[in-house]
């Protein structure tokens, strides 16, 4: 059986940065539609909650506590997903985190760590998937930004490290679909701004909290357009009328575009000063959210 006519309940589907967000919202729709799961992310404990709860109910998941930008324990996770499930069919490289701050005032350390997960974890998850993927003619998901191709002032390391996924992505599937022939699909996500726990995980220059500006659309549009990505493939696929909007804009008038995003400082400011201003960048979120901290699952 191909890929592309592969359901959901008959995939096994590895998941990084499963315990949060877009994440966590794929991994939630996925067991509702009875895909087998791997889930990753440095949460372990969220994880095992996680996986717990679908098996409780007839599901089939299994957790791993992994940090991305360590290929030894990516190619890990991969044995794992092929010692209990026998095959992985798709991959979704999810784990992200940003941090905010102008570029000359974020340190080279910090810099360098965003690096790590957001472009390494999807290098180093892409390649630890392909040899599996390979022999099934599986999906490779790669989740980029609409900052792969525009980019936002204030995160303006975490936008080139989106570009790196795209650029790294289109590389890839040229080897494997056009000189290969592989018989792999390997799919970008481009979401726009996403109601997640996002700002709060990120690490933070400013005197200010963080947030994303509206308008953000629900974590669960990304994690539909994931799903159907691992069954139906795709190529660069915007998720949110602003992504489409900005990624035009960003080639076809640039200088309007940089104008645009020039604007995109305060708004991504709250009044209140900032709490935890390390985020999630050396340690795990453990949220366990799906949504933002103002949104119906937050417990505050």
């Amino acid at each position: 059986m191909s890929r592309a006519d592969k359901p959901l309940d008959q995939q096994v589907i590895v998941i990084t940065g499963a315990s949060s967000g877009i994440g966590l919202c794929t991994a939630q729709l996925a067991a509702q539609q009875g895909a087998s799961l791997v889930l990753v992310a440095r949460s372990g404990e969220v994880l095992q909650r996680l996986a717990q709860d679908i098996n409780e109910q007839g599901g089939h998941a299994v957790s791993v506590e992994a940090d991305v930008a360590d290929r030894a324990q990516i190619d890990r996770v991969a044995l794992l997903a092929i010692s209990h499930f026998g095959r992985i069919d798709t991959w979704v490289n999810d784990a992200g985190i940003s941090i905010y701050g102008r570029l000359d005032e974020v340190s080279e350390a910090d810099s360098r760590r965003l690096l790590d997960t957001n472009f390494w974890g999807v290098v180093n998850g892409s390649l630890a998937a392909l040899p599996y993927l390979k022999l099934v003619q599986g999906t490779l998901v790669n989740v980029g930004s609409e900052v792969s191709d525009a980019v936002i002032p204030l995160q303006g390391m975490y936008s080139a490290s989106k570009h790196a996924v795209k650029g790294f992505t289109d590389a890839l599937r040229v080897e494997l679909e056009d000189v290969d022939r592989s018989g792999v699909t390997v799919t970008l996500i481009q979401p726009t701004a996403v109601d997640t726990p996002y700002p709060e995980h990120a690490r933070n220059y400013m005197d200010k909290e963080p947030k994303l500006p509206t308008p953000m659309i629900d974590p669960q549009q990304v994690a539909e357009a994931i799903l159907k990505a691992a069954v139906s493939g795709g190529r660069n696929i915007k998720v949110g009328g602003m992504a489409v909007m900005n990624t035009v804009l960003a080639k076809v008038l640039p200088s309007v575009a940089d104008r645009m995003s020039a604007k995109q400082v305060e708004r991504q400011q709250k009044g209140d000063r900032e709490r935890d201003p390390e985020g999630a960048l050396y340690r795990a979120g453990n949220s366990g959210r799906t949504h933002g901290s103002l949104s119906k699952d937050s417990p505050n």
